[in-house]
């Protein structure tokens, strides 16, 4: 372990020096070159810097006029050019070795020691059909732009509008300094206040045609043979189009070398719409650019990747304007400096130690960094796979290593990086470990095992120390989790944002069909739901109706049994009234002898002789034995028409005057 730890300590110092000597400030390039190199600082140095003063020899014999930067006792000396192009700001500050310097720092005569010169930045304006370069020393501010647009454009500042910056909206007062733009630039005029002609609109709705066009790009990757078919929207820069075959070819942009490209593709930054390249379709090829073992001539090919590098490297560029120390940014301070480990070593509660995780990182590279999920992976992996499909994420996974030289600059330049940090926190449920001790690294390795299985631990475990620290991209599936992508230390925050972007568009059309299988599964179970409900409000029907019925029968019953009731009470009271009438008397009796004629409601007559000393009650008791009872009906005499009814019942047949003969009719009560 500890032989491990000094040979990284080795390499950051080769690197390091490396650095100062060629003015390379773009981390994963320097590395490139010491790596075809075999880490030989001396050959890395001859292959990159042009020999034309001078050559660094490792044979050459000092005879006192030169001083050994090997020491006193040293057989070797060295004369190191400096590289025509302008120094950064660590070449520029290098001073002669000291007692105190790294193992190696060449001298730089003082005939070759040119000043640092200012970092220019490159502007491609577009203002309606014209389109304007501009170039600028990064001390100018954003009115000396606007100055020089006036002038090419006939626009006043006054109502001019420059759009496009990353950090939104800038005054013409702001330096391009602080705003640490990349090397080339895009940028668009509006002018509000200023209508445009019908000319004018009429070439801004052919170039917005133009713009909404895609092209299909025929791609033939010449080392695997393959040929890949695929589709970018007219406003794609030919720099994305490079970075997406950076991923699908694994051929790094700035090793790819082009065929195909029309001349007028100058520029990486230009559109596909302003490139030239045929439409619809245009073919190209790729293919990985060579160098040579031992040296690298200062040919076109060369210059092609400097200037690839330049602007992908800008992020790294004047490190100490960002408040990172040139220390941090290489892995060289001691591990003493360090308060405590990122995490652990035998922590019991993953979320202790991801709290221990976070406070570190924090203390480390300051506030503005990813929310790490507080909590076990398998919690992590529930947040962002098995919720609503909407509601789904990526799960990131961000594995640490203090032991590689690129932690510090991918955790202070891409993890703490604004546009980063919000891209991470708006699409991703980010999770992070400590992987430096191996108790850790073997814990992680079990975890994801269970999580996401062999093949996923079998990964991390080809990664080798100096390709820490890794971000990988796991989406959720039906059957088994999937990495989309493993991210290495060795990246820039743009190509770092690229692949992010490349994950989501995969993960969005994964998540749109999974919408569309929950929205349909949702219908169904709405439709199911809805069939189920009406079965069940047709059964509750059923159930009242049949209620209603049983209740109307038991109803019918019932009264039935009631009508019975009074029938056979009334039949009673007939049969009682009945036999309690006095006997009919014969017409040959000696006492008078009334004879009453009773018509019925039907057209029927009764006939009955009774005394004429007989109470009113027993002709009443006669009428109701015939079914017609004196509280249903009533009897009335003809003429003169009489209600017999409402006489006394106590009166006799002489005093009601129904004698002799008397003929009544029966008629029913209202």
């Amino acid at each position: 372990m500890a032989s491990d730890t000094g040979s990284n300590m080795d390499r950051e110092m080769i690197l390091a020096d490396f650095q100062a000597c060629t003015g390379i400030d773009n981390i994963a390039e320097a590395i490139t070159l010491l790596e075809l190199n075999n880490w030989d600082l001396v050959a890395a140095i001859n292959g990159v810097i042009p020999q034309e003063n001078g050559i660094l020899q490792s044979n050459f014999t000092n005879e006192g006029s030169q001083t050994s930067p090997f020491g006193e006792n040293s057989q070797a000396a060295a004369t190191v050019p400096t590289a025509p192009t302008a120094p950064s700001s660590r070449a520029a500050s290098s001073s002669p070795p000291s007692s105190s310097s790294s193992a190696f720092c060449p001298i730089i005569p003082s005939r070759q020691i040119v000043e640092r010169q200012p970092r220019m930045l490159n502007f491609h304006i577009e203002y309606r059909t014209r389109s304007v370069e501009v170039v600028l020393e990064e001390a100018s501010t954003v009115g000396d732009i606007k100055k020089i647009l006036e002038t090419e454009l006939q626009v006043p500042v006054s109502k001019m509008q420059l759009k496009g910056w990353k950090s939104g909206d800038v005054s013409d007062s702001t330096v391009l300094r602080s705003l640490h733009l990349p090397k080339n630039n895009s940028l668009y005029v509006l002018t509000p206040d200023i209508a445009p002609s019908a000319t004018t609109s009429q070439s801004s709705s052919v170039q917005q045609e133009t713009l909404n066009q895609s092209y299909l790009l025929i791609i033939s990757n010449r080392e695997a043979q393959r040929e890949y078919s695929l589709n970018f929207p007219a406003t794609r820069t030919i720099q994305e189009v490079k970075r997406n075959i950076s991923d699908l070819t694994n051929i790094p942009v700035r090793h790819q070398q082009w065929d195909g490209w029309p001349a007028s593709a100058s520029d990486d930054s230009m559109t596909l719409a302003s490139s030239g390249i045929s439409y619809p379709c245009h073919h190209l090829s790729v293919c990985r650019r060579s160098y040579p073992a031992t040296a690298l001539e200062p040919t076109e090919e060369c210059t092609d990747v400097h200037m690839v590098s330049d602007s992908e490297g800008d992020d790294f560029e004047d490190a100490s304007e960002f408040g990172v120390d040139e220390s941090e940014i290489f892995g060289m301070g001691s591990s003493s400096c360090r308060k405590s480990p990122m995490m652990p070593e035998n922590s019991e509660n993953e979320g202790d130690a991801l709290l221990h995780f976070t406070a570190e990182f924090s203390s480390r590279y300051g506030d503005c960094h990813p929310v790490f999920y507080i909590g076990s992976l398998e919690a992590a992996s529930h947040e962002a796979f098995y919720g609503k499909a909407r509601d789904r994420k990526l799960l990131a996974i961000y594995l640490h290593n203090d032991d590689s030289v690129l932690s510090n600059v991918f955790c202070s330049q891409m993890m703490c990086a604004e546009s980063i940090v919000s891209y991470l926190s708006q699409n991703f449920i980010t999770w992070a470990w400590d992987v430096t001790k191996e108790a850790n690294k073997a814990r992680l390795l079990t975890m994801c095992t269970r999580h996401f299985g062999s093949v996923v631990a079998q990964t991390i475990r080809t990664y080798k120390t100096d390709q820490f620290p890794l971000l990988l991209i796991v989406m959720g599936k039906r059957t088994s989790n999937e990495v989309l992508n493993v991210i290495q230390g060795n990246t820039t925050v743009d190509e770092l944002m690229m692949r992010l972007m490349g994950a989501m568009e995969i993960f969005t059309a994964q998540q749109q069909e999974d919408i569309r299988d929950e929205d349909e599964r949702e219908a169904r179970e709405m439709v199911k739901r809805e069939q189920d409900e009406a079965y069940r409000l047709s059964l509750e029907a059923d159930r009242k109706k049949r209620e209603a019925q049983e209740r109307e029968e038991a109803e019918q019953v019932r009264q039935e049994r009631i009508r019975k009731e009074q029938e056979e009470e009334r039949e009673a009271i007939r049969l009682s009234l009945e036999q309690a009438l006095p006997p009919e008397p014969k017409e040959e009796g000696g006492e008078p002898v009334s004879k009453l004629r009773i018509r019925t409601p039907s057209g029927e007559f009764l006939e009955r002789r009774f005394l004429g000393s007989c109470k009113l009650q027993v002709l009443f008791d006669f009428v109701a034995s015939k079914g017609y009872p004196s509280d249903e009906f009533k009897l009335l005499t003809t003429f003169p028409r009489r209600n017999i009814t409402q006489l006394d019942p106590a009166w006799t047949l002489l005093e009601a005057k129904l004698f002799p003969q008397e003929t009544l009719f029966l008629e029913a009560k209202e």
